[in-house]
């Protein structure tokens, strides 16, 4: 097959640049040089190109580059966007997809539109003014019965009461035959009480059952629709699934079902296979062209959600990618991962504060608070052994393990119980010193972005005002440096996840990205961001203490 048509060859000389050894790790990495050379070739493109109307300012793309060699070894590159670009899969400077689901007389797209055709009658059958009235008219009768019976029950209990104050009048005045002839005819009233309360019972249960089979046919046509449509559904979504076929080096091909049965998922999440980076690879692999590095990048605005900068790379997606590209690397020679390597090496806890209830440390930054999948070396550990018969969790509170600054440990379970209760009541107080990316205008203010995990990207956190948790920090500017920089307090009012770096890169927070962020900004040497102060009651002499740690920046 010939890929002139996809291949593109650098404008520059690359002859003085080394070709990588190890292909891309693609969850964690720095673009080699040659893919930093294909990005930007790209972006020029994508600045002055007349193929295709897209308004990146209004919604941005994630973009892919990948540098191969062909059989001829000449070096170039492909590109690839993710999902559709132009609300189309087709261009000629972009690969194609693995599967193009978009052509209207595509057997997706026929099938899809029998779907719609469903999802019409199902809509103009429960939007019905014959179903909406009986639905009505059972819903009003329903409340009748309810009225009517609680009439009756008042009325019974009140006659009642009046044949109970009878009977003992008649049993005063009255005695032998008159008194029982008196008796039974309160008698008598007391069955025909009952006996009205069962007619009227009977009357609105008959009635009830008729109109709730009234409403019982237009549902019964509406749960057998519903009942066609996921089964077309799931017969389609099958259908999809088997569509993407997946390469690896050896031209092994698995399907999403195959790939995501082995994960906690099961099931393939929406839009698998669309992005860039297994594009690119399968491209690859099916044109014989060799991968030799790879980086993607975003360009445009970013969504409401989600922290993207224009212009900047980003790895590979946790949960949509990376089971996909576990199966098509999975015979590639890749660069090390670098987050299973120990950062705590070398470095050293400063503990600022001990007692024989509590311990307070300035925690290294790149250093674990807890020990994680691969890393065992943590500030959990280290107090463990540093304290041996302490009991309880130790670890109060967390901090990301590439922010340094101060941690409370409990030494015991009471302890740790207190200083909890206390960080629950917000009775903890804490300073963040940080240094941004970028100049701060205002002085001080108040950010409120709710949060929550982006479960197709971990660790990462999006802002979601429908299922994200309250999220609160107070700021206020220190000065700003080299005439680029801020350093800046944050007061954290509530403790999420990964709130003060989105906070403070989110477009809404202040649109000003922590240094060294690599999740929400951009890598440096390190995450300049550090707990600098907390103070709190101490959990048994219950005295007001406070601890400072200076930053080293």
């Amino acid at each position: 097959m010939s890929t002139s048509k996809h291949l593109h060859f650098f404008k520059q000389n690359i002859t003085g640049i080394s070709i990588p050894k190890k292909f891309t790790y693609p969850f964690y990495y720095e673009p080699h040089p040659l893919s930093i050379l294909a990005a930007e070739q790209l972006q020029e493109y994508l600045t002055y190109q007349k193929d295709f109307e897209h308004n990146f300012s209004e919604t941005g793309k994630m973009f892919g580059v990948l540098v191969v060699k062909d059989l001829h070894k000449s070096i170039g590159f492909i590109a690839a966007v993710s999902g559709k670009l132009a609300d189309t899969n087709i261009h000629h400077y972009f690969i194609p997809p693995i599967f193009d689901m978009l052509p209207l007389d595509g057997y997706y797209k026929i099938e899809e539109e029998k779907l719609n055709i469903l999802t019409q009658q199902i809509n103009d059958l429960e939007q019905a003014e014959s179903y909406k009235n009986s639905l009505e008219i059972l819903s009003k009768a329903q409340q009748n019965a309810i009225d009517e019976k609680e009439s009756l029950r008042q009325e019974m209990i009140s006659a009642k009461k009046a044949r109970k104050q009878q009977r003992l009048a008649f049993e005063e005045e009255f005695n032998g035959d008159f008194l029982k002839e008196k008796l039974k005819a309160l008698d008598q009233q007391s069955i025909l009480s009952k006996l009205k309360k069962r007619d009227l019972t009977i009357f609105w249960d008959k009635k009830i059952a008729d109109l709730k089979n009234d409403v019982a046919v237009f549902e019964s046509k509406i749960h057998q629709l519903k009942k066609i449509r996921k089964e077309q559904s799931n017969a389609l979504q099958q259908y999809l699934f088997n569509q993407y076929q997946f390469l690896n080096k050896k031209g092994d091909t698995k399907n999403l079902l195959d790939i995501f049965k082995e994960t906690p998922l099961k099931i393939p999440p929406a839009a698998a296979g669309e992005c860039a980076a297994p594009k690119l690879l399968q491209y690859a692999f099916a044109n014989n062209l060799t991968p030799i590095c790879m980086a993607e990048f975003w360009w445009g605005k970013a969504p409401n959600s989600e922290i993207r900068k224009h212009g900047q790379f980003y790895p590979a997606c946790q949960g949509k990618c990376k089971p996909i590209l576990g199966h098509m690397l999975s015979d590639m020679e890749l660069e090390v991962n670098p987050l299973l390597n120990n950062p705590a090496i070398g470095k050293e806890l400063e503990y600022l504060y001990e007692d024989e209830y509590m311990v307070v440390v300035n925690k290294p930054a790149e250093f674990l608070s807890v020990p994680g999948k691969t890393i065992n070396d943590s500030v959990y550990l280290r107090i463990k052994q540093k304290y041996p018969n302490a009991t309880g969790p130790l670890i109060v509170h967390r901090l990301d393990m590439s922010t340094s600054g101060i941690m409370l440990i409990a030494l015991d379970k009471d302890t740790h119980e207190n200083l909890q209760r206390q960080f629950i009541k917000r009775q903890v107080k804490k300073r963040y010193l940080a240094l941004l990316d970028g100049i701060v205008k205002e002085k001080k203010g108040t950010i409120e972005l709710p949060l929550r995990l982006d479960i197709d990207d971990r660790p990462r956190q999006l802002v979601c005002y429908e299922h994200g948790k309250p999220a609160k920090t107070l700021w206020k500017v220190l000065n700003h440096v080299d005439d680029n920089k801020t350093k800046i307090y944050f007061y954290p009012v509530t403790g999420r996840t990964h709130q003060l770096r989105v906070h403070a890169s989110h477009p809404k927070g202040l649109n000003t990205p922590i240094i060294g962020d690599d999740l929400y900004g951009s890598k440096s040497d390190r995450l300049y961001l550090h707990a600098e102060h907390i103070s709190l009651t101490h959990p048994v002499t219950k005295e007001k203490i406070e601890f400072k740690a200076k930053a080293d920046f």
